[in-house]
């Protein structure tokens, strides 16, 4: 019987992965409590302000209406659960972490456990073996 090693990243790769989730969580919980909860920047945005921040958080909230990093952390963690890989690992994890703090809780709440599951499926076959 072949067995195929599980899908692990290498240490180098779990640490560029927990910089880019505490990164995406960081910006999001930057966004939802600096830009999109605060009284005076909604209030200045919706003045007419043509900053970044404003553009930003316009931004941000047609992305969060629409569930679009719910769905996107979700898509991607069903992609990874099917065929491992650290490209879709990393994108449902950053919109994973992103849509839990920006109000897309429950599907960004599903994807991250599906993407734990997909610690148990075996590596793409010609994976480099630690």
């Amino acid at each position: 019987m072949n067995t195929r090693p599980l899908f692990r990243p290498t240490a180098a790769q779990t640490c560029w992965l927990i910089t880019l989730g505490f990164l995406a969580l960081g910006y999001a919980l930057y966004m939802r409590y600096m830009a999109i909860e605060l009284t005076s920047v909604g209030l200045s945005c919706q003045a007419g302000a043509n900053t970044w921040l404003c553009s930003s958080r316009q931004a941000l909230m047609a992305l969060f209406n629409n569930s679009v990093f719910g769905w996107v952390a979700l898509v991607a963690a069903l992609l990874n659960l099917m065929r491992p890989s650290l490209v879709l690992f990393a994108i449902a994890l950053a919109s994973g972490a992103a849509g839990i703090v920006l109000y897309n809780a429950g599907l960004s709440g599903l994807a991250l456990a599906i993407l734990v599951m997909s610690f148990a499926r075996p590596a793409p076959a010609g994976a480099e073996e630690d």
